[in-house]
């Protein structure tokens, strides 16, 4: 049975390519405006099996109030997708690049394509999503108007990539959490990376406590981001993500670092997703 997820974007996004590397081609996406939505759809059992948000990016750093949204739910993170942002020209089929007179696309697809863009004197306008971008174009059968979006854009939108791999850096990848309601997530076979997170009393090396039994269990910890915890006057909660060898070892640090802290939630327990990066 193919998997129905919330999203952030439209079809065509790179929320929905991160949401088919991981289920598979056949997935269906429910498109939503925001990431608060996403969250709500994906704990919804009735409208979907879950959702795929975004949390960072290795060029923009983390999406941090999507880490406040994942507290406040009932979500677990049973899984993770590492994609290479790719961004390509698109037009309508015969434009050619001596038509284009326009390009739309997210601020931040703009911005990332500077470097072939400085080339050409075109008007570039700013939109909402890339691949509405893409949508618009499609609809409009605009033969002076390109946009910047992703490869399944174009093939929803039967749109040509005039111009593929547009992008300035290279090496821009964004991290997409897969998620499902608490109840209903099924434990992950092999699963070699644990999200956490926890706050401690703030006294004088409580940080530094757990961090160090965390390393003198042979667990790499692969991030460590500090988030304002909302009403306390500058106290912080800690997001941890960990990598280790078999699920014992886990469970081991969790035992050994919990009575040093106030409060401890195991947000997921999952397979890395870097192994599984084939884009």
């Amino acid at each position: 049975m193919n998997k129905k997820v919330s999203i952030q974007g439209f079809e065509g996004s790179f929320h929905q390519v991160a949401a088919r590397q991981f289920y598979g081609k056949a997935t269906e996406v429910i498109c939503c405006a925001t990431f608060k939505e996403v969250i709500k759809l994906a704990a919804d059992k009735k409208q979907s099996d879950g959702g795929v948000m975004a949390i960072e990016n290795s060029i923009a750093g983390s999406i941090l109030p999507n880490y406040n949204l994942l507290l406040k739910s009932n979500l677990k993170i049973v899984g993770e997708i590492y994609l290479q942002i790719k961004q390509n020209l698109l037009v309508n089929p015969g434009v050619t690049l001596e038509d284009i007179r326009e390009v739309h696309s997210h601020p931040m697809a703009i911005q990332q394509c500077f470097g072939f863009l400085d080339k050409y004197n075109w008007k570039l306008v700013e939109t909402e999503d890339t691949a509405l971008s893409a949508k618009h174009i499609h609809q409009h059968k605009n033969k002076h108007v390109a946009a910047i979006a992703s490869k399944l854009a174009a093939e929803l939108y039967n749109l040509d990539m005039i111009a593929p791999n547009i992008h300035t850096l290279k090496n821009n990848y964004t991290r997409f959490l897969v998620l499902q309601p608490n109840d209903v997530a099924v434990s992950v076979t092999d699963a070699d990376k644990a999200s956490i997170n926890f706050y401690t009393d703030h006294s004088k090396g409580s940080l530094a406590r757990v961090l160090t039994k965390i390393a003198e269990e042979g667990i790499n910890l692969s991030k460590l981001q500090s988030m304002p915890i909302p009403g306390s006057d500058f106290k912080y909660s800690f997001h941890a993500d960990m990598e280790f060898e078999t699920a014992a070892q886990f469970n081991n640090v969790i035992e050994k670092i919990r009575p040093l802290t106030d409060e401890l939630s195991v947000l997921g327990v999952y397979k890395n997703g870097k192994s599984n990066n084939t884009n």
